[in-house]
């Protein structure tokens, strides 16, 4: 597919669920720019650099430029952010991925039983897509159109590996809320909104599967492609009614997909994490103080 004009950003592009968004965002002829800490095979627990994703980009269809960065350092952001606009012109999709991950995450025990390093997913989880949206936001208001998509779970509203990880989702899922707010007042087209995934197909949680089958090998089968939210994010940008529709909304992507027919790899819809978990998405109220 020929390369067409959008210019999309992926954080924590590595592996995992911003490597196959990247990748699907490349099918739709996407520049994309890929972002991570891993330049070298080896260098991470898990497989996976931003060379590599930034590869597979290209070869799905679009263009992929990979920039190393830490997203706990906010010059850092703010280089890649004006990076975008002065090679690029403008930023239309930023998808906030970029999250800290470590088996510790997942380790038996309580939380305080486990590294006090899981705290870092408030810096680069949290922290992270709000920075990285405060500065792509005046470019995209500017510009008049623009989707922030924040990747969450269903782990914000239920029970998930302890209090950091739903903590950091769930401070995600009000992000996307409160930024479509201030999005709407100023009268732009651009939107915000925090979409759940299902499990997914990346590589720690196959690990996990390997090593653990007595926990997660219920999970046999039932995986949801790293690449469906990036074909869900591109259908949302694309939708005449996305602010209508998506502005402010936590939603999931499974259930999204369906609306737009989009089907995962096989042929067939991913489960929604709604009916897998029972899990309801939140509802925020209309109360507003400004």
């Amino acid at each position: 597919m020929a390369v067409n004009s959008t210019v999309a950003l992926v954080t924590g592009a590595s592996r995992g669920a911003g490597r196959g968004i990247a990748r699907a965002l490349g099918a739709h002829g996407c520049t994309v720019y890929v972002t991570g800490r891993t330049l070298n095979p080896g260098d991470a627990e898990v497989p996976g650099t931003i060379h590599a994703t930034a590869l597979e980009v290209t070869e799905a269809g679009g263009n992929g430029i990979a920039v190393q960065c830490d997203h706990g350092d906010d010059q850092q952001v703010k280089a890649l952010i004006d990076r975008i606009i002065e090679e690029q012109g403008c930023l239309d999709i930023l998808i906030n991925n970029a999250c800290y991950q470590s088996h510790a995450i997942s380790a038996p025990g309580q939380f305080w039983e486990k590294p006090l390093e899981i705290a870092e997913m408030m810096n680069v989880g949290l922290r992270s897509g709000f920075v990285a949206s405060w500065y792509a936001a005046p470019h995209m208001v500017k510009q008049d159109k623009g989707l922030v998509l924040f990747t969450s779970s269903p782990g914000a509203n239920h029970y998930c590996f302890g209090p950091c990880y739903g903590a950091q989702k769930a401070g995600v899922d009000k992000m996307a809320h409160d930024m479509g707010i201030d999005f709407a007042d100023s009268g732009s087209h651009v939107a915000a909104a925090s979409i759940w995934m299902g499990p997914l197909t990346t590589e720690r949680l196959l690990e996990m599967m390997e090593a653990a089958p007595e926990k997660f090998g219920h999970l046999e089968g039932k995986l949801e492609s790293t690449e469906y939210t990036g074909h869900v994010a591109w259908a949302m940008f694309h939708d005449p009614r996305m602010m209508e529709r998506w502005n402010g909304k936590v939603v999931i992507g499974a259930e999204v997909g369906r609306e737009y027919e989009i089907k995962d790899r096989g042929g067939n819809y991913p489960l929604s994490v709604r009916r897998t978990t029972d899990t309801p998405t939140p509802e925020f109220a209309a109360y507003k103080v400004k």
